[in-house]
């Protein structure tokens, strides 16, 4: 059997293992996909009225930020979803099972793929489930073409293969599973700190750089474009570049750590 042939198997040997472990513990996916949900209820039911006067040509009504909303709400429940990866990989780190998987004949990369694609199937699922919320209290995307739709089921994809790449590296460099947690919690955050709630436009002057220049806000405004007709522009080219530049960065951090002999 070629090397190839080898990690394929030990990968996918490796994904169900995580898969598992998924389904087996499922609370710190829920606890991670409650927060995404609970913050489209709030703000569309809450604020919605009000946060509406600030979009397009205001008093549009609450339907009008609810298709403001949706893009970054999908994009904070990816980065939620990896947060899990963090913990998961802190967990084995701490637990003894890493020590006994470098005594055995399997692929080394494999741990970190199966751990990687385990996520990565996690962050579709939970886009899926925020997804299915947010059309049953009225979302649509009317506009979005086959193509549109197939562009933003890869940039949510790309984007979840960045920040779970990101998100290994915080779970190898953390003592344990509680400091991983809390170190991967920018990955939620930083939505915050985007366009996911008002335009750029909107915010203090001397923050909106700060929300311009992070990776959430292009590809945000790509996927609102893809899925509600308006205007991209460079914000496409941004968004793929933050999520390769995010992913090699992820990889190369990830490995590193991964591969450097236990002292």
């Amino acid at each position: 059997m070629s090397s190839l042939s080898l990690a394929v198997r030990d990968s996918s040997t490796m994904l169900r293992r995580n898969l598992l472990h998924a389904r087996r513990y499922p609370s710190l996916t829920l606890n991670l996909l409650l927060s995404p949900v609970v913050l489209l209820l709030l703000f569309v039911y809450i604020f919605g009225d009000v946060m509406s006067a600030g979009i397009g040509d205001g008093g549009t009504g609450r339907s009008a930020y609810l298709a403001y909303l949706v893009p970054g709400i999908l994009l904070m429940t990816i980065g939620g979803t990896t947060i899990g990866s963090a913990v998961s990989v802190a967990t084995d780190m701490t637990e003894g099972i890493i020590a006994r998987f470098r005594t055995m004949a399997i692929h080394r990369g494999s741990v970190l793929v199966g751990h990687v694609v385990g996520s990565v199937l996690q962050c579709v699922m939970s886009v899926v489930l925020v997804g299915a919320v947010a059309v049953a209290i009225g979302f649509r995307a009317t506009d979005a073409t086959a193509l549109d739709w197939l562009l933003a089921v890869g940039l949510l994809t790309l984007v979840s293969v960045a920040l779970t790449w990101i998100a290994v590296g915080m779970g190898l460099s953390s003592p344990n599973a509680e400091a991983a947690s809390n170190n991967a919690l920018p990955l939620m955050v930083l939505p915050l700190l985007s366009s996911a709630f008002v335009p750029v436009d909107a915010m203090p002057g001397w923050f909106q750089p700060i929300a311009e220049y992070q990776p959430f806000t292009p590809a945000i405004e790509t996927l609102r474009g893809l899925l509600l007709g308006t205007e991209i522009g460079n914000n496409g080219w941004l968004a793929v570049a933050w999520c390769v530049g995010l992913a090699v960065l992820g990889y190369v951090w990830s490995t590193s750590l991964f591969t450097r002999e236990p002292k």
